[in-house]
């Protein structure tokens, strides 16, 4: 890496699916140093000029925000391939509404490498002028990319329900978004700037990690601002 003068900035935690080692980025990424291939799931790209068409006014800069984002992982860890796991773009029309400044963006983070949009709920087709390569689902060695995790899947990273943590802190608790891992499977939190989040306490977690029995096994890797923190389930808090 050119950029290793930056590292300073990150403090990286260990994240092992099967045990491949993979870097999880406070940003909300994950890096396969091995593969040099960069995971973000739920950009949810023109979310704010959605909810402004239905007469909910956000600010409209969320786009523009999290190409930043993408562009500061793109620039540090300089991924051979990047695959986004789904809901990329908020809906259908989502690349219709796009400003030509943000087209440019993903065009200019996608030059010189792989780059695989993994369809989701909102986004089954990739919007037209959108380069890169649109895929289901995605494997490589033993992992499988797909955007909605699936019951008894093993090697899975997947995106979709958006996990965050609740843990408690000195006179009371934060929430802050979080990968969540068994050490089977990964599902990561979502990138997009004005995407929500799920308590990862939240039953639609059961399926997938096998409920309160099985709570002991799983870590939540929970984003701080320039770190990422390991919490076990049992400490981390409902809403």
């Amino acid at each position: 890496m050119r950029h290793a003068a930056r590292r300073h900035l990150r403090a990286e935690a260990v994240l092992s699916i099967l045990d491949v080692d993979f870097v999880a980025d406070p940003l909300g990424a994950l890096f396969w140093r091995e593969e040099r291939l960069l995971v973000v799931a739920d950009l949810h790209f023109e979310k704010g000029s959605a909810f402004a068409a239905k007469g909910v006014f956000l600010p409209p800069y969320d786009t523009a925000a999290t190409l930043v984002s993408l562009a500061q992982l793109i620039t540090y860890y300089e991924p051979r391939c990047v695959v986004a796991l789904g809901d990329s773009f908020h809906d259908g029309a989502a690349g219709d509404r796009m400003s030509d400044a943000d087209r440019s963006g993903v065009g200019g983070l996608q030059r010189g490498r792989d780059w695989i949009w993994i369809a989701g709920n909102h986004d089954r087709e990739l919007p037209r002028g959108l380069s890169g390569e649109a895929r289901n689902e995605l494997a490589v060695g033993r992992m499988t990319f797909r955007h909605e995790p699936a019951a008894g899947a093993i090697g899975e990273i997947a995106g979709h329900l958006h996990p965050v943590a609740r843990v408690a802190g000195h006179g009371g608790s934060v929430r802050r978004r979080s990968f969540v891992s068994d050490g089977a499977r990964c599902v990561l939190p979502a990138f997009g700037a004005f995407a929500g989040g799920l308590n990862l306490h939240d039953s639609a977690f059961d399926p997938l990690f096998g409920g309160p029995a099985r709570s002991f096994a799983i870590l939540a890797h929970v984003m701080g601002r320039n770190a990422v923190y390991r919490v076990p389930h049992r400490l981390c808090l409902p809403d």
